[in-house]
């Protein structure tokens, strides 16, 4: 099995001068039309699935070794405690950490958020049987490069054997397979796999064990809560007895979908953190720097994840914030020379040196500029309308929106500047 990992030179990680946009030129794709792939079948090719750049990809194997990497299937209880804490420490200890998002948490997206102060990122959702049926899904859909690390990557599954023949296939390039326990959504169900394996926990106990005795690499679970804080518990110590090395926890039930109107439960996350002796992360209202203090405090959790604000605002750990979530006092409102404009122009960049299906690309482009867009919604037209995108397209739907003066700037507290330390408190 072979991966692509561009060799190409990377933006320099955490350094928070804005690139200017540039004129750039991108062949027009031909790929013959085609309707968009699933997840319940071998996809076949769409225009937005196309890899957004023809650009030669150089092919290289990346072996890493682990520390003490024998598989955990001989390990007591107590060593495998010692081991995953070991693991955790050697990676630093990370505390930002970037969501698994179906097609919005691939390489480019992550590299942006690792240069704004992620310590570490997930990939997006890999369905385990299609990643080990199609060459193409594996391409398309999993890249990584040596920068790319600390790397969790993100499988889900409701079959052992076929989860850990898809594990086998990323453990050299990740330090983390991770099992997706909390997908709430329709396909899932139909699926039969993410938050309604809640369901069979024999078969979760199983994916995990399975993964555990035969891996070199750490496996872990990203989970929703049940209704009932001590089934929760009773939960997640089956998933340390069984193995998990960390455990990151979403502070909704499985029927809590809408982020907007639930707030996340920050005190089951707590009660599960003092339940279990491995590393916990706190998932869940996580919008700005004073969120990561807060929930840090108030769950003890050793780190956090964010997603949908991620998606709007990739500078989110770098302390920058949008205007909706700006306290009152005009110290806090402080031009940070940065927009999602900005952000938008650096992800494309990272686009044209480490390609991915244009569907994600598309997707970026409508949550880092939908303020702008509902300022001049003729522009969204326009891009709605692109059935083909090209990165010139891209570029000057930029220029146009600048020209528009439809600038919103990103805001950067001073207080939010602060280092999130081995406490988990900011300094």
């Amino acid at each position: 099995m072979r991966f692509k990992i561009p060799n190409l030179p990377l933006l320099s990680p955490k350094t928070l001068n804005p690139l200017t946009p540039k004129p750039h030129m991108a062949s027009l794709l031909t790929a013959p039309e085609a309707q968009a792939w699933n997840l319940h079948s071998d996809p076949p090719q769409d225009l937005d699935d196309v890899l957004c750049s023809d650009q030669h990809q150089q092919q290289e194997e990346q072996q890493k070794t682990f520390a003490d990497t024998a598989p955990s299937r001989c390990l007591s209880g107590e060593s495998r405690i010692e081991r995953a804490w070991a693991h955790w420490s050697k990676l630093g200890r990370p505390k930002l950490i970037v969501a698994p998002m179906v097609d919005n948490s691939e390489l480019p997206f992550r590299m942006l958020c690792r240069k704004y102060g992620a310590d570490a990122a997930y990939t997006p959702m890999l369905h385990s049987r299609i990643f080990t049926e199609s060459e193409k899904y594996r391409d398309q859909e999993f890249t990584t490069c040596k920068e790319d690390r600390p790397l969790f990557v993100q499988f889900c599954a409701n079959d052992p054997e076929v989860l850990l023949e898809a594990a086998k296939k990323v453990e050299p390039y990740c330090d983390y397979v991770d099992i997706n326990l909390g997908c709430p959504q329709r396909i899932a169900r139909r699926g039969n796999y993410g938050a309604f394996l809640m369901d069979n926990l024999p078969l979760i106990k199983s994916l995990v064990e399975n993964l555990v005795q035969n891996l070199h690499v750490p496996v872990s679970c990203k989970v929703r809560i049940f209704p009932d804080l001590q089934d929760t518990i009773k939960y997640a110590r089956m998933l340390e007895d069984a193995g998990c090395s960390l455990l990151a926890v979403h502070g909704r039930t499985r029927d809590e979908k809408d982020q907007k109107k639930v707030r996340a439960n920050w005190d089951a996350i707590k009660a599960v953190k003092n339940s279990l002796r491995i590393p916990v992360l706190a998932n869940g209202n996580i919008r700005h720097m004073d969120d990561v203090h807060d929930c840090l405090e108030a769950t003890g959790a050793d780190g956090v994840l964010s997603a949908e604000s991620l998606l709007e605002n990739p500078a989110l750990f770098a302390g920058f914030r949008t205007a909706q979530w700006l306290p009152g006092n005009e110290e806090s409102k402080k031009d940070g020379k940065l927009d999602q404009a900005d952000l938008l122009v650096e992800y494309l960049k990272l686009c044209e040196q480490y390609p991915v299906p244009w569907r994600m690309i598309r997707a970026h482009v409508h949550k880092m500029l939908g303020e702008w867009f509902r300022i001049h919604p003729h522009v969204r037209e326009d891009l709605n309308a692109q059935s083909v995108l090209t990165f010139e397209f891209l570029y000057s739907i930029v220029d146009r929106l600048r020209e528009l003066g439809a600038g919103i700037p990103l805001h950067l507290k001073e207080t939010n500047a602060a280092t999130i330390c081995a406490n988990g408190l900011a300094t």
